[in-house]
């Protein structure tokens, strides 16, 4: 439903070809949503079939044609009753790589500290991405932020484990 709501959104904008639909997802929404290109491409197909999307060719030099999807009515109406289920629904928030901490004391902490840290940089350099994103107008900037401040919480809670982590004794200890 998620993912509908996304790709009927963002035509209802604007007309767009399949590479301008993933760039704008991949460059502004990879941390919110998970939706590769192919699966982009089988929904937009999906909701062709459904009556939600139009798809004309275009053709641009010597280029290969490429499909131009447009929001039809019908889409528009199932943009509204995904909409509005959408904010009306409470979504619980999964996150991934939790199950390895579970089993974190089965490890050494001289051994754990440079594997979180190394967790660390990445989430850092994705906290960096997202602040780099310019400004857009309207409430794309809610979604900005509550990656934002997700991320800087993340970022906070890895450095307590860090910090925390106990190291066994060594033998002169």
């Amino acid at each position: 439903m998620e993912r509908e709501l996304l790709l009927l959104g963002l035509l209802r904008r604007q007309e767009m070809h399949g590479y301008e639909l993933h760039d704008f997802i991949e460059r502004y929404m990879q941390t919110c949503v998970n939706l590769k290109k192919p699966t982009a491409y089988y929904l937009l197909s999906k909701m062709a079939k459904a009556g939600y999307v139009t798809e004309t060719e275009e053709q641009s030099g010597n280029r290969p044609p490429r499909r131009i999807y447009h929001i039809t009515t019908a889409g528009e109406a199932q943009f509204q009753t995904l909409l509005r289920e959408n904010l009306a629904a409470y979504h619980p928030a999964q996150f991934g790589g939790l199950v390895g901490l579970v089993f974190l004391d089965e490890i050494a902490g001289a051994e754990a500290r440079p594997l979180l840290q190394q967790r660390r940089t990445t989430l850092a350099t994705t906290l960096a991405t997202i602040r780099s994103v310019p400004p857009h107008p309207g409430s794309m900037q809610f979604v900005i932020a509550h990656q934002i401040m997700h991320l800087e919480n993340e970022l906070n809670w890895l450095d307590n484990i860090i910090k925390n982590l106990k190291t066994p004794p060594g033998p002169n200890d």
